[in-house]
């Protein structure tokens, strides 16, 4: 949102590519201010003067990102950093200084295997160096006397955080959390207007993620919501009184809000099952803006009326695929895994379908990731669903959502507990009487494809009837030892260390076990994939055609890990979707 309120900026595709619009927080059209054709928009943040905007963007999906800076009235913009070959992020709050001088960010310029903290005086374009001492570290929020900058060290994936103190010129940082040796996320929040501490999302000495207070002098926190869910994300108005953050009950948002200045709940209306992102509220703490997704309604802008209630959508972003009467609402559902663990899931069922139908098991990324009520993947589930198929979408151990130990399950056992949770999701499957046994198939990307991968070799005999796999592993060995040097460390903790591990890593890796592959299977990669890279898929798609068995293999030139045109994204979802349909669809298709 706009410093005086009036407007806000967000980003979407409807270029084709993801650009940054401009709209009047009254109504009214959008105007577009970026036409980027090959470099995709990632965040942008406006500049504390309201004139202009900062956005980081990177090209052709190489997240090699860098800075610019675009006046609100468009036109060309400027690159704020310019070393190609690294990457650059903004500050996790408004990155620009009170006093609108200096520009706070991170980026491994230096040393590509650890990540600074840097300032940049936005006059004079002189860069300090403020925090390097190793880590993943990123820039928090300035203090509100401009002295200050809060930073976090991630480590592990991002379950794992270290806060200091920085100063703004430099000078000693303070380390705020303490080593306890248990891990803990501070997911660091804006500070109170007195600058004695500020809001941290932290699930330190607790299952789930609290909202709490964190001391600036002492470290200690202050808990102000401790449910039995995480707490997402909290925003507070610039008079530091109306505050209000987002609580994750099993996978849907929903708001809770505070008035500091009372200490009285905020009455704010619940919302329907969906997901919230990147919530603000205006700077006259009248109005809450934010991103709303639902399982049938893709991404929109919406506005709350803080003193009336009112709701409205500032946007109108409605569904790309499917007749909108045949939209389906995902069933919460839970099945036990072999050693009684509960596992969750999101079921979709077609409407107006009394035979028994095919189902796709559709596996998310991360694995730190969550299956969330939204309109996933541009509409994929709903157009399968416009195909006669069913979707079970399980949260395997690994997950979040479910509370830290349930995430740190899958902790260097990638294709152990998780693949019997697939197991078991099939055999749960077999018992539903509206389910074609013999016409369940497997879908995941990322992290999703190694369990898709490994569904298809080492589960070979549930006699998958298809399989699809979006820029998954298939050697753990030769994926640990590509990754980008800042990812290496949370990759051997994750995953596994290639020069310790490797007999281990070896035997979790579905290319081992490829020729046990039967089932139809379609691959998909992004040539530009850093964090998956082109090779993964090749070896898979080699051992199968060196055997004769037939695999679809499709590569993106200009994608990366997630795609980023919306072209290729509609096409890519709708090969997919034909693919399945093809392999899943009733026995008496012609």
């Amino acid at each position: 949102m706009s410093p005086d309120g009036s407007h806000v900026a967000y980003v979407d595709d409807a270029s084709g590519q993801f650009n940054i619009s401009v709209q009047a927080l009254k109504g009214g059209p959008a105007r577009r201010l970026t036409s980027l054709v090959d470099s995709a928009v990632r965040r942008v943040v406006w500049h504390p003067s309201g004139r202009s905007l900062i956005f980081q963007a990177d090209i052709g999906g190489t997240e090699k990102i860098q800075l610019f800076q675009v006046g609100i009235d468009g036109g060309d913009t400027q690159a704020l950093t310019d070393t190609p070959e690294a990457s650059f992020a903004l500050a996790i709050g408004a990155p620009v200084s009170p006093d609108e001088r200096r520009l706070a960010f991170s980026g491994n310029d230096r040393n590509r295997a650890v990540q600074d903290v840097l300032v940049k005086d936005l006059a004079s374009g002189v860069v300090e160096r403020v925090f390097d001492a190793g880590g993943r570290m990123y820039a928090g929020h300035w203090s509100p006397d401009g002295t200050r900058l809060t930073a976090v060290d991630w480590r592990e994936n991002n379950s794992d955080h270290v806060v200091y103190l920085v100063g703004a010129d430099g000078g000693a940082p303070l380390r705020l959390t303490p080593d306890t040796g248990e891990p803990a996320i501070y997911g660091l929040g804006p500070w109170l207007p007195d600058g004695s501490g500020f809001l941290v999302v932290s699930n330190a000495g607790r299952e789930f993620a609290g909202l709490a207070v964190l001391d600036a002098e002492t470290g200690e926190l202050s808990w102000l919501d401790v449910p039995d869910w995480d707490v997402e994300r909290a925003a507070l108005s610039t008079d530091g009184k109306t505050l209000i953050w987002t609580v994750n009950i099993d996978g849907g948002s929903q708001f809770r809000g505070r008035d500091l200045s009372s200490g009285a709940a905020l009455p704010l209306p619940e919302l329907p099952m969906g997901v919230v992102r990147e919530h603000a509220v205006s700077p006259d703490g009248r109005h809450l803006i934010f991103g709303f997704a639902s399982a049938t309604s893709p991404w929109n802008v919406v506005v709350l009326d803080l003193a009336t209630g009112d709701l409205r959508s500032l946007t109108d972003n409605g569904p790309s695929v499917a007749d909108p009467a045949g939209l389906v609402e995902p069933e919460r559902v839970r099945y036990l895994a072999d050693d009684g663990l509960e596992i969750p899931a999101a079921l979709y069922r077609p409407r107006g379908v009394t035979d028994r139908v095919g189902v796709v098991l559709a596996i998310h990324g991360g694995p730190a990731a969550q299956e969330l009520p939204e309109y996933s993947y541009d509409g994929f589930y709903q157009a399968l669903l416009g195909r006669g198929l069913a979707v079970l979408a399980p949260d395997v151990r690994g997950s979040s959502g479910y509370g830290k130990s349930y995430l740190r399950l899958s902790f260097r056992d990638w294709g152990g507990g998780d693949l019997g949770d697939c197991a078991a999701a099939v055999r749960w499957l077999r018992e539903q009487p509206w389910v074609d046994p013999d016409r369940i198939g497997v879908y995941g990307g990322s992290y999703g494809g190694f369990l898709t991968l490994s569904c298809v070799s080492r589960l070979a005999d549930l006699n998958w009837a298809a399989a699809v796999d979006v820029c998954g592993p298939s050697n753990l060995v030769t994926f640990t030892r590509s990754q980008p040097p800042t990812w290496r460390h949370k990759v051997a903790v994750m995953v596994g260390d290639p020069d310790t591990d490797e007999d281990f890593l070896r035997s979790r890796s579905p290319v081992t076990y490829a020729d046990e592959i039967r089932a139809p299977l379609f691959v998909v990669q992004g040539a530009n994939d850093p964090r998956v890279p082109q090779p993964e898929s090749d070896q898979i798609v080699e051992r199968l055609r060196a055997r004769g068995v037939p695999v679809r293999y499709d590569v993106y030139p200009d994608e990366g890990h997630g795609f980023s045109k919306r072209e290729n994204l509609a096409r890519m979802r709708t090969d997919v979707v034909n693919f399945l349909a093809e392999h899943l669809g009733p026995a008496d298709r012609s």
